[in-house]
């Protein structure tokens, strides 16, 4: 397939930040992110999802389950399905990239018609892939346009072209620690009390463990501690609410934020951009 003529970003002023998802009808469950980011610095967090960044301009550095990586143009960076990384700009001039974030089930497809078995993992997290970025810029670039057909075909060959060259299969050694079953239990009381969660102590004593104990196991399980990982599903359910259409102040209350500001505050650290913004734009999708 003939990859759209112009795949190269645009000259842009170095100081102004941009952010801006939407959905992608070419693949199941897979929303887009087109960004420029300078002062933005992302948390540590997870996405139930794949993250396929194409670095356009500039430098991103970030740790991940792996270590640290430093991707520049003609680079990836790749992260697992709720693998904890972060973000932020590796040079004063921020980085450019745009993002597919498709669902495991997209790439385990795609993988499967490439004689893969399970969830495929990758040899690196930051994959300097220059052929491999064109054909997903190009795909972005196509769906940015509205062009579905070479949009689907694109990001098909994109990540099977990823896949060949950096995949591979993931054994059992590659995901969280297994959790006890009463760290497990925890995780199950988090998300069952994101509006008024227990304290740590309570939650230790339910488990019979310390709480520091408690903290340790926790991370080891799930990459997060319990504080940081209430706040990580309370933003994943307000996303969820945000795609119902429902109001960003009625959200922060029914998930646990203290109020709007508190919502947006947390928002931004995982995702780049307000929840406001982020529902109008996959509205507009």
């Amino acid at each position: 397939m003939e990859l759209p003529s112009e795949v190269h970003p645009t000259v842009e002023d170095p100081r102004v930040e941009r952010a801006r998802y939407w959905r992608f009808s070419g693949l199941p469950d897979t929303e887009l992110l087109t960004a420029r980011f300078v002062t933005t610095s992302f948390t540590r967090h997870t996405h139930p999802t794949y993250t396929i960044g194409m670095i356009t301009g500039g430098i991103e550095e970030y740790s991940h389950a792996g270590g640290r990586s430093r991707v520049g143009p003609g680079g990836l960076a790749v992260v697992g399905p709720d693998e904890v990384h972060t973000g932020h700009a590796g040079v004063p001039e921020g980085w450019g990239y745009r993002v597919f974030y498709p669902a495991p089930e997209v790439v385990e497809g795609i993988g499967r018609e490439l004689g893969m078995r399970g969830t495929p993992g990758f040899t690196a997290s930051g994959i300097h892939a220059p052929e491999v970025s064109r054909v997903l810029v190009g795909a972005h670039m196509a769906a940015e346009r509205g062009e579905r057909l070479a949009a689907s075909s694109l990001a098909r060959q994109g990540i099977a072209m990823l896949l060949r060259s950096h995949g591979r299969e993931r054994g059992t050694e590659d995901g969280a620690h297994t959790a006890r079953p009463e760290v497990a239990r925890v995780r199950e009381l988090l998300s069952e009390r994101l509006v008024d969660p227990p304290t740590l102590e309570e939650l230790a004593a339910r488990t019979g463990m310390g709480p520091f104990a408690l903290s340790r196991a926790f991370r080891a399980a799930y990459g997060l501690p319990p504080h940081a990982y209430l706040n990580q599903m309370r933003v994943n359910r307000a996303r969820a609410l945000l795609l119902q259409g429902r109001r960003a102040g009625e959200v922060a209350a029914e998930v646990g934020f203290a109020d709007q500001p508190h919502l947006t505050r947390h928002f931004r650290r995982h995702l780049g951009v307000p929840p406001v913004a982020y529902q109008r734009a996959l509205h507009r999708a």
